[in-house]
């Protein structure tokens, strides 16, 4: 490292005093700066791959000299259909050699951490859960495409930004998004009306198809993708349903026992018929 850093300070100021091309220093110093960057002290070492994967890269690159104007998708298709039809032998050396990375990573890994402050091992743990929060949300926003869910109403702004942001001036995207703003606050209320009803019409498009969507996840097996809202109706459904049941028994019962015939009390003729015995 240090070796490296020398190198790029030299070379750094034969820059500075005869390169002609300003840019090259730019980017000698982007260069070593990344070159720290890639060894800071929270930077754990990579995680191995596993076999299907080394099967991956390794045919990613006798496809690409074969065959290169097969796309990814094709390509990526070819290569799990080939994964699958292979032997548990032909698979054998792909999962040593996974597994030997494993081993070495559990070794490197525990050396890494040997190393860090107690301050730094919480900061490792933070990113790891960042991380993992990022990959889960990423997921779940995949299958939420993946399963169709409406997309959801755009506001009154949105609808007219949609509408003007070929025509806005501004050599990017920022300019024309900031020079769209400003038109809008311009515009008065009666001008705004048109989207603002558009915006309505939008909301009770969602109202609809989000109510039919999360009917049909449910039918199928999907309720975790539904909203919260969504599943504390549905777990009160099964409550209301068991007090209803009980209340309909409870009545049932009540109206038996209330239809029963009583037994007939003896009259009082029919206890004055009545003889004691003469003893």
């Amino acid at each position: 490292m240090a070796a490296l850093l020398s190198l790029g300070v030299g070379l750094l100021g034969r820059g500075l005093l005869g390169c002609p091309r300003a840019a090259s220093c730019s980017s000698i110093c982007s260069g070593i700066r990344r070159l720290s960057l890639d060894k800071s002290p929270l930077s754990p070492p990579k995680r191995p791959l596993n076999a299907y994967l080394r099967y991956v890269v390794e045919q990613q690159q006798i496809l690409f000299k074969q065959k290169p104007d097969i796309r990814v998708v094709e390509r990526t298709k070819w290569i799990a259909q080939a994964w699958r039809q292979l032997t548990a032998d032909q698979k054998q050396p792909y999962e040593i050699a996974a597994n030997d990375g494993k081993e070495k990573y559990k070794l490197e890994l525990a050396t890494f951490k040997a190393q860090l402050t107690p301050a730094e091992l919480d900061v490792l743990k933070e990113n790891k859960r960042h991380k993992l929060a990022k990959r889960k949300s990423m997921r779940q926003k995949r299958k939420l495409t993946m399963l169709g869910k409406p997309k959801r109403p755009r506001t009154a702004f949105n609808i007219f930004m949609a509408e003007n942001f070929d025509d806005a001036k501004g050599p990017t995207s920022t300019a024309k998004l900031k020079y769209l703003q400003d038109e809008w606050h311009q515009l008065s209320d009666t001008q705004k009306q048109m989207y603002k009803q558009l915006a309505e019409d939008d909301k009770i498009r969602y109202r609809n198809e989000i109510k039919s969507w999360e009917e049909q996840m449910i039918e199928t097996g999907h309720e975790d993708v539904i909203r919260a809202k969504k599943k504390k109706r549905l777990r009160r459904l099964p409550r209301k349903k068991a007090k209803s049941k009980q209340t309909v028994s409870q009545t049932a019962s009540t109206d038996a026992k209330a239809s029963k015939p009583t037994s007939t009390s003896k009259t009082g003729k029919e206890v004055k018929s009545i003889k004691k015995p003469e003893e």
